[in-house]
């Protein structure tokens, strides 16, 4: 397949974005390491903000996590936050570090609340046939939570232990948000539906 030069400006906002803060990384920087001018990259990709999706997205992949079975969810998601090896080489770029690096700024959080919610939480919910998001945002919250500590600080409990046996208790956490059933919100009583329940 031919490598386009948007592919190549993509590629190198991942790196960028991967190894500095979204303040601390420039789209001439992003045109530099590419070898080209920085107005290409604006009629690439329009603006910053819209580069930095695109490159969150192309690292996260998240199409690839509702490929499978709705039965097989939750085995198939925690393969992917699992499958890679947390020990790496320095010069090696994993999907979160992405994320880790720009959650300081509120403007890229911003753009990267959007992309969990839209490129995740909301087709897991869909996946899922549920009216509410929250075990989908629940869901998310583990997996992510469990990435950083493991591939990004290297939580030695994480890092040191079987594969398959964290494999295993990580799917029936996530089962289990899979199986939830959300309560409907509870509205709170007032003076007023008091005195009609009185009546009836």
């Amino acid at each position: 397949m031919k490598i386009t030069t948007r592919d190549r400006i993509l590629n190198a906002a991942i790196a960028r974005f991967s190894r500095h803060s979204y303040e601390a990384t420039g789209l001439r920087d992003i045109a530099a390491d590419v070898g080209i001018d920085v107005a290409y990259v604006h009629r690439s990709f329009g603006s910053k903000e819209r580069l930095f999706a695109a490159a969150v997205e192309a690292s996260l992949q998240p199409e690839r996590f509702f490929a499978g079975a709705k039965a097989d969810l939750a085995t198939d998601l925690t393969n992917h936050v699992l499958a890679r090896d947390p020990v790496r080489d320095a010069d090696e770029i994993a999907p979160l570090d992405i994320v880790v690096h720009s959650l300081s700024s509120p403007e890229a959080a911003s753009v990267l609340r959007e992309v969990v919610v839209r490129n995740f939480i909301t087709p897991l919910a869909n996946k899922l046939e549920m009216s509410s998001q929250t075990p989908a945002s629940l869901i998310a919250s583990l997996l992510l939570g469990v990435g950083i500590l493991r591939s990004v600080l290297g939580v030695a409990p994480l890092c040191d232990a079987d594969r398959a046996a964290l494999q295993q208790m990580l799917a029936e956490q996530v089962a289990s948000l899979c199986a939830a059933k959300p309560q409907e919100p509870q509205v709170a009583a007032t003076p007023a539906s008091i005195g009609v329940e009185a009546e009836a």
